[in-house]
């Protein structure tokens, strides 16, 4: 008999086991809950973690034949499942290590072309290396906050994932998938808080950095991109101009912190699977449903406001339209719930606050727009 995992008997008044199956390295014991799920889990997810497993209560159907009539009936069951607990890496990661490649080759050529630079040769395409490496550096800093508080807390996760694609960015940015369960409200805090923290500060590095290099020739891009209210205090912070006489524009450097923003203000909506969400859960608890619900009317009232009053570009519009449909997605997935829903302690509400902060000078209505 397969030993893993703890035996039956460990559930007595919690779960009532009628079959236990082994599935490769998962486990799953099928039987009735005897106490409401999110206690169940609660209750046996110490029990699991000192076995090395992360446990999740599901249900499962089932037919079976009526001994009387001998119909076919549909059931459906309690299924725990049991899956091995892990943080480390499992082999050489080999798609991550491909999409970042393939993102650096994409976001070197998209600097070349912030540079001027006519793509003749493969080897062209390395006079983009610093809006690459800031742009990568940004995205990538982000994304390894997560991932480094992830190893922190013994939540499994996997590496940034970069995600390449031929715009003027060069790639629609990096996400890391979380494959562990959280534990409780702190560690969904610090998780979610630590991506956007560690990418803003890289990313007002970045600006600054780009504020002292010297400017570029216009690319003569049709689009004109805005700044937020952080990027025009660093600006004047450390006196250096965001707009130059003629056909000169700043250095592609100070865009690579302006993405580097725009991602965080993005990321810190306070709805579902974003950071902000994550945060918002965390430290409202299950009251965050409320705000994820006003999300996406905040989004159409604010596209609908920017082009009956403000009459702004169709770009702009349309921005936060696709927004407000795509939070309706996340606000309908909903949040992560952790398994213990302790209140956060004052030190991390103030943080969280903050950081939404931070995100709010990160915002401009219209970021960019198309020139005709």
């Amino acid at each position: 008999m397969d030993e893993r995992g703890p035996p039956a008997e460990a559930f007595a008044g919690l779960f009532r086991v009628s079959q236990r199956r082994v599935d490769g390295d998962q486990l799953r014991y099928y039987g009735r809950a005897l106490v409401p799920g999110d206690r169940l889990e609660r209750r046996l997810w110490p029990v699991f973690r000192d076995r090395g497993y992360e446990v999740r209560l599901t249900t499962d159907t089932y037919t079976e034949r009526d001994p009387f009539t001998g119909v076919e009936l549909s059931r459906q069951r309690h299924v725990l499942v049991a899956t091995p607990h892990s943080t480390g890496l499992d082999g050489v990661p080999w798609t991550n290590l491909l999409f970042a490649g393939l993102t650096v080759v994409s976001t070197l050529y998209a600097g070349s072309q912030w540079y001027g630079v006519a793509v003749d040769g493969p080897l062209d395409i390395l006079a983009g290396w610093p809006f690459a490496v800031a742009v990568l550096g940004v995205l990538g800093v982000h994304e390894l906050g997560h991932y480094a508080l992830s190893r922190y807390h013994g939540v499994d996760a996997s590496l940034p994932y970069f995600i390449p694609l031929p715009n003027v960015i060069g790639t629609m940015g990096a996400v890391i998938r979380m494959r562990g369960r959280m534990p409780d409200r702190k560690t969904l805090f610090d998780i979610g808080v630590a991506g956007p923290l560690a990418g803003l500060v890289v990313a007002c590095l970045v600006t600054v950095v780009g504020l002292f290099l010297p400017p570029v020739a216009d690319p003569g891009f049709p689009i004109e991109f805005h700044y937020p209210v952080l990027i025009r205090g660093l600006a004047d912070l450390v006196g250096q101009p965001l707009d130059y006489p003629g056909r000169e524009t700043v250095n592609p450097v100070v865009f690579a912190g302006w993405v580097g923003m725009f991602v965080t203000f993005l990321n810190l909506i306070p709805v579902g699977q974003l950071d902000g969400g994550h945060l918002v859960r965390a430290m409202l608890g299950k009251r965050q449903a409320t705000i994820g619900a006003l999300v996406p009317a905040a989004l159409f009232g604010l596209a609908a406001y920017l082009y009956y009053v403000q009459d702004a570009a169709f770009n702009a519009v349309f921005l936060w339209m696709f927004w407000g449909v795509f939070t309706m997605g996340f606000a309908y997935a909903g949040p992560t719930t952790p398994i213990y829903d302790e209140a956060l302690d004052g030190k991390r509400l103030l943080l969280g606050f903050v950081t939404f902060a931070l995100g709010v000078l990160c915002f401009t209505p219209v970021p960019f727009e198309f020139i005709p």
